[in-house]
């Protein structure tokens, strides 16, 4: 956008719109960027393009444009992001949640409901919340319990402020600030050894030297929630390593992996003794998680 609009003309947003697109030469990103500037979406947007915006917004419009036109993440400009059923506070002290990980949280959720009586899970690493948050929004609100754990202060405050929009379900959320189990250990107020039904994770899983990471990732989100050593599963090794001392009897962990990695973890995943091990595509058909089951007394 023009850094020299003459911001005491009166404008509608159906210009706006239009010059937003013959900027970006992208018609979703211009429409998702002006509906953040305007306040509305949808068809309460579209309602608005013949009313004058103030001159507050076409400010904002032309700052969000000016950082996305920069490199800067489409979901960090707009300050949110959709995950599933929620629609999550985003910024740069967490991950963008990724449509292949929206797989991930649905079959945790699926596997937490065959426990039909209680269930309590545990979403180690949440970053934003948008695995935790989504189990607690999805799942029966009688007999859950949902633990977020995360080691960064700040993501962990993004996590409890998304949990905020919760309503009724946010009351079974519980967060733990810490490193994977240590997390767990320093704050549960009751000890839960052996009494998780679920374990999910979407850990570190970036070889450090890794070339197919994009740019824009590795300049602008928070590199301790990607890369985890020469193989990228140093993480995913404490992760598995610990899982079954918190996993109730036929309790499941699942972990979202890179696409070439689902041999390697199922290896480790058997090794620490886990059964049922499976892994699953994602819908481009790429290796996106790994599930196994904790054996029966």
């Amino acid at each position: 956008m023009s850094m020299e609009r003459d911001l005491s003309s009166v404008v509608t947003w159906r210009t706006l719109l239009a010059e937003t697109i013959d900027v970006l030469a992208e018609r979703p990103q211009a429409r998702w960027l002006c509906e953040a500037a305007c306040g509305l979406q949808g068809d309460e947007f579209l309602a608005e393009l013949d009313e004058p915006a103030t001159q507050r917004m076409v400010s904002q419009l032309d700052a969000m444009v000016a950082r996305y036109r920069s490199g800067e993440p489409l979901a960090y400009v707009l300050g949110s992001w959709s995950f599933r059923t929620l629609d999550l506070m985003i910024d740069k002290r967490v991950l963008i949640p990724r449509p292949e990980t929206e797989l991930v949280a649905g079959r945790a959720i699926e596997l937490a409901r065959s426990f039909t009586e209680s269930r309590c899970v545990v979403d180690l690493g949440t970053g934003s919340g948008a695995i935790g948050l989504s189990m607690a929004a999805e799942l029966s609100i009688v007999g859950t319990q949902v633990w977020l754990t995360d080691n960064s202060p700040d993501a962990l405050n993004v996590a409890q402020a998304n949990a905020a929009g919760l309503g009724r379900a946010g009351a079974n959320v519980r967060f733990a600030l810490g490193t994977w189990f240590a997390a767990l250990s320093r704050e549960m107020s009751e000890d839960l050894h052996g009494q998780v039904q679920v374990i999910v994770s979407n850990p570190p899983y970036i070889a450090d030297d890794d070339r197919e990471v994009h740019e824009s990732v590795r300049e602008w989100e928070p590199h301790a929630a990607l890369f985890a050593g020469n193989d990228g599963l140093d993480d995913v090794r404490v992760i598995i390593d610990g899982a079954r001392e918190w996993l109730c009897p036929s309790g499941w962990l699942v972990l979202e992996i890179g696409y070439q990695q689902g041999e390697a973890v199922s290896a480790l995943m058997r090794q620490a003794g886990f059964v049922d091990v499976c892994v699953s595509d994602d819908l481009t058909g790429r290796q996106r998680f790994v599930e196994g089951r904790n054996p029966s007394a």
